[in-house]
């Protein structure tokens, strides 16, 4: 018994070993955040630093919808309309090999119009099933069921013409990445709170079968991230629009990002909503005027970065800083841009 008894103890003794050195490892990656300062130029290097881009239960979701894949129709796949190529999966894509597929690219109300509009000549030259969308607007699913069925039965015509008929009800899977409204189009199209919804990405956890109607059944899926983003910015990109959780990477550089953007393309609705005089300022100048503006300040009134960088992703997510498009579609593109 004795014996045990010494066994146990050195079990616990391990398991305490083990923890401090997780917790140590933790407060090393808290100092080496906070080693991180404001400066103009944004260190892509972080960006892999650390980060789990493909954690456990998206790589277990996506296991599982390969194996549900035969069981659907078709899949519409949710992008989001300000990074249309960005915010798709490759992986995911080369996945569903001859599987009907509407990309839906939302959120097309917080984007730019004129750019948006090249992007529809783009997908419609690639001859890629798509639609822009806004999910808050109800009219907007209408037009996603008609054409989901339309894209089910023409593919049937092609394969068996003289057999046609169209199916008394379809299996409609919904993929992409998180946060891109996929939650909210899941409880319009079944016109009802089939699923949680929320400002943070990640809600769904588990696919699960949703009865829209008599002709549609709904395949929900948790959302996925590329296993292997290689474009640094994208990266960025996927955490400005809140793909990527806040506390995954921090607020830092992805506000970073946006701010040296908005003063590249001498964004008017920048200055308008901090009050800025001009852009011909370094990304410091303009971050401690903001801190100043909206009261984002230290006890001794020194800028609270944290709060301004936050305020700063709140603003854009929120539409206050004018609808942009990150990217332009491949031909529209500068060559530095196509090389990414």
């Amino acid at each position: 018994m004795a014996f045990k008894k010494n066994v146990n103890l050195s079990k616990k003794k391990d398991f305490r070993v083990k923890k401090a050195k997780i917790n140590n490892n933790a407060k090393d990656n808290v100092k080496r955040k906070k080693k991180i300062t404001l400066s103009s130029e944004i260190t892509p290097d972080y960006a892999n630093e650390g980060i789990n881009w493909f954690p456990g239960h998206m790589e277990k979701a996506f296991t599982e919808i390969q194996d549900k894949l035969k069981s659907v129709d078709i899949v519409l796949e949710i992008r989001d309309a300000r990074i249309p190529l960005a915010s798709g999966n490759e992986l995911l894509g080369k996945s569903l090999g001859e599987k009907s597929r509407l990309i839906l690219l939302n959120k097309v109300d917080l984007a730019d119009p004129k750019i948006i509009t090249l992007w529809k000549i783009w997908f419609k030259n690639q001859g890629i099933p798509h639609l822009f969308i806004n999910c808050f607007e109800k009219g907007s699913f209408k037009k996603v069921l008609k054409l989901t069925r339309q894209i089910v039965d023409d593919k049937k015509k092609l394969s068996n013409p003289d057999s046609f008929k169209s199916s008394s009800q379809l299996k409609l899977m919904i993929v992409g990445i998180p946060n891109t409204g996929k939650s909210t189009i899941v409880n319009l199209l079944a016109n009802r709170t089939a699923t949680r919804t929320g400002d943070h990405p990640g809600h769904t956890k588990s696919q699960q079968w949703i009865n829209v109607d008599n002709e549609f059944f709904l395949l929900d899926t948790p959302g996925l991230i590329p296993p292997d983003l290689k474009v640094e910015k994208h990266k960025l990109w996927l955490c400005a629009i809140h793909a990527v959780p806040d506390n995954v990477l921090g607020e830092e550089l992805p506000a970073q990002l946006l701010l040296k953007y908005l003063i590249e393309i001498r964004s008017p609705c920048l200055l308008k909503r901090y009050k800025l005089d001009s852009f011909d300022l370094k990304i410091e100048e303009i971050i401690k005027k903001i801190s100043i503006f909206r009261g984002c300040l230290s006890k001794n009134g020194l800028p609270d970065f944290d709060r301004v960088y936050k305020l700063i992703l709140m603003d854009f997510r929120a539409g206050e800083l004018g609808k942009h498009c990150f990217e332009l579609p491949p031909e529209d593109r500068q060559p530095e841009e196509r090389r990414g």
